[in-house]
């Protein structure tokens, strides 16, 4: 702390004031302006044009659809973050750095790519296309399709986030609870999913946002069906490609509003998890050096 203080008498007034001068310039005209320009030309035929392009059956179809599509794959990433981030948080067991590693999968590679994966293995000459296909079912060019491309972009989220936060709880409270008889279900209900809460609620904010607002992974499978597979950022691409300037930023600016409340809670849960971790720091030094002995219990998840 000394020597960050002897840094900051030390630095140099103007240097300060020109970096964050730098910063805000930076955040002005790359994000700020844009977001204007959005608003503004989704506002240019006034009103009554903004709301009549809001009115299309095709953006409502659109709407409706990227809403289902977050409502189906952001529980079941809710679903896989919290057990992979339990599994690799809390326990040690075979295969762990490989399960880490798939986790980062989606990371690094192309959203483009993920969708043609799916079409390679489930599109009309993949690999189950033909067995699908003799039982009716379509995957490729349908809402499963894009379900599962949207899943693939944002499982890895919520774990993301769970796993340092429990790496820095620690297990002593769950061994605790082992040791005093609470079962598997009653330790994370009571124990561990209290102390994750903020950090859950933040994982679950960034994946709500990457899965409504995807267009990569989705546009390589859902075929571009005008009312049927088109989600808002697919149709805010065909409306400009349509030179419907007014109608593509007025479909725009749901998605930047959408952005812009993800934005807010996102921070009050960044600030209200940084301050469990910071109790966490505070309190580390008093917990004990070693954990008491215990055997874990089978049924414990």
């Amino acid at each position: 702390m000394n020597g960050r203080r002897a840094l900051q008498r030390g630095e140099s007034p103007w240097l300060r004031w020109c970096l964050i001068g730098l910063a805000l310039g930076f955040m002005l005209l790359f994000l700020v302006l844009p977001l204007l320009a959005v608003f503004t030309e989704a506002l240019r035929m006034g009103v009554g044009a903004y709301f009549e392009a809001l009115r299309d059956p095709y953006a409502w179809a659109a709407i409706r659809l990227t809403l289902l599509v977050a409502a189906i794959t952001v529980p079941l990433s809710l679903v896989f973050g919290v057990a992979a981030a339990w599994a690799v948080a809390k326990f040690e067991f075979w295969g762990k750095s490989f399960l880490t590693t798939l986790i980062d999968l989606p990371f690094s590679v192309s959203p483009v790519v993920a969708g043609l994966i799916y079409v390679l293995v489930f599109g009309a000459q993949g690999w189950f296309g033909p067995w699908l296909d003799e039982r009716g079912i379509q995957i490729i060019f349908a809402v499963p399709g894009i379900v599962l491309a949207t899943l693939f972009i944002t499982f890895p989220f919520i774990a993301r986030e769970l796993i340092p936060l429990m790496q820095a709880q620690g297990t002593e409270e769950e061994q605790a609870a082992l040791v005093l008889g609470a079962s598997g279900w009653q330790t994370f209900w009571r124990v561990t999913l209290p102390n994750i809460k903020w950090g859950l609620i933040y994982g679950v904010i960034l994946c709500n946002a990457r899965a409504m607002g995807e267009f990569g992974a989705v546009s390589v499978v859902s075929g571009h069906i005008r009312g049927l597979t088109n989600t808002m950022p697919l149709h805010v691409e065909v409306l400009y490609n349509e030179y419907q300037s007014v109608a593509a930023f007025a479909v725009a600016s749901l998605l930047a509003l959408l952005a812009l409340v993800t934005l807010v809670i996102k921070t009050v849960a960044e600030w209200r998890m940084e301050r469990e971790m910071q109790t966490l720091a505070e309190l580390a030094p008093e917990r004990p050096s070693s954990p008491p002995a215990y055997t874990p219990r089978t049924h414990a998840s």
